[in-house]
């Protein structure tokens, strides 16, 4: 076997017999004569050291090496289809899909709205977006992956710029019915005793509120927690306790068996949109900004005031 001596062309002509399964017409796919052909794939055989066709009444039969060796060809040609179609696009000046990373909160509280006025903006655009945590989220955009990023990190990564986007205080949200919704705004000492539900112990905004919560000599009933403010909101929906947690989750959620109040204590939410500065720059990345931004603008003015 000496697969150093095996050429493209070799694989052309084996991937062309096995789409086509006869020596005529993978001649005629590859615009060459029958003899060359049957010559070619004697010498690919000669040169694998086993046969890749068994002749069965004239038609070739694909050997179980074959098939094997077909499947890693298909994904070789998979990835070259995918060069050919992005080369076609960049000619024609079609972009690509636009990517965007995004902490997973805010793929449900922010996104899909951005997306809306996005459409109107730019409606042959294509976005896909990934949700990850931190601190993943803020290497694989100093690692230039994705277009733009969402983040409640303040410091940039490397090879990136943040600009703050969303700026308002966590709020408290109630399940319908709540005593304490008889208050314009709420108080650290109204939640004294409460069933509480918290985020997981190791989120920042969870350490900061325990810390307030300890400060101020303020006993909670922890009654659950989890890692995700949208589980939280269904869990104060059903009754289950009150809890502190991000506006944008919490106005997503609210009217839907669900109230949330000012409190009177601030713990500033920020987010922030991070842009690479080493990637090529999408044409239909600032009209997808610009989206986001109103977005958000939306999200403050739905805020009830202080």
């Amino acid at each position: 076997m000496n697969p150093d001596l095996i050429s493209h062309r070799h694989i052309e002509i084996f991937r062309a017999l096995m789409l086509s399964g006869g020596v005529s017409e993978a001649a005629r796919a590859l615009h060459t004569s029958q003899p060359t052909l049957s010559r070619e794939l004697a010498r690919l055989e000669f040169l694998l050291g086993y046969a890749l066709f068994d002749r069965v009444r004239g038609r070739l039969k694909p050997t179980q090496a074959a098939l094997s060796l077909f499947e890693e060809v298909q994904r070789s040609y998979a990835g070259l289809d995918r060069i050919v179609q992005r080369a076609r696009a960049l000619a024609q000046g079609h972009e690509t899909v636009l990517e965007l990373l995004s902490l997973p909160a805010l793929t449900q509280a922010l996104l899909p709205g951005a997306c809306k006025r996005w459409q109107d903006l730019a409606p042959e655009g294509r976005i896909s977006i990934t949700p990850q945590e931190s601190p993943l989220l803020e290497e694989w955009l100093s690692e230039q992956r994705y277009d733009l990023g969402l983040s409640e990190q303040a410091t940039s990564p490397p090879g990136t710029h943040s600009e703050l986007l969303f700026e308002a205080d966590e709020v408290c949200v109630l399940p319908d019915g709540h005593p304490l919704l008889a208050n314009a705004s709420l108080a650290l000492e109204d939640l004294r005793g409460q069933a509480f539900i918290s985020l997981a112990s190791q989120d920042p905004y969870r350490q900061q509120l325990d810390a307030l919560f300890e400060a101020a000599g303020i006993a909670r009933r922890l009654q659950l927690e989890t890692h995700s403010a949208a589980a939280i909101c269904e869990c104060v929906r059903q009754g289950l306790g009150l809890s502190i947690l991000n506006p944008l989750t919490a106005l997503q959620f609210s009217g839907q068996g669900l109230q949330l109040r000012r409190l009177r204590v601030s713990v500033p939410y920020r987010i922030y949109i991070i842009r690479p500065l080493l990637r090529s720059r999408h044409a239909l990345r600032a009209s997808l900004c610009q989206a986001i931004q109103e977005e958000a603008a939306a999200a403050r003015q739905a805020l009830p005031p202080h």
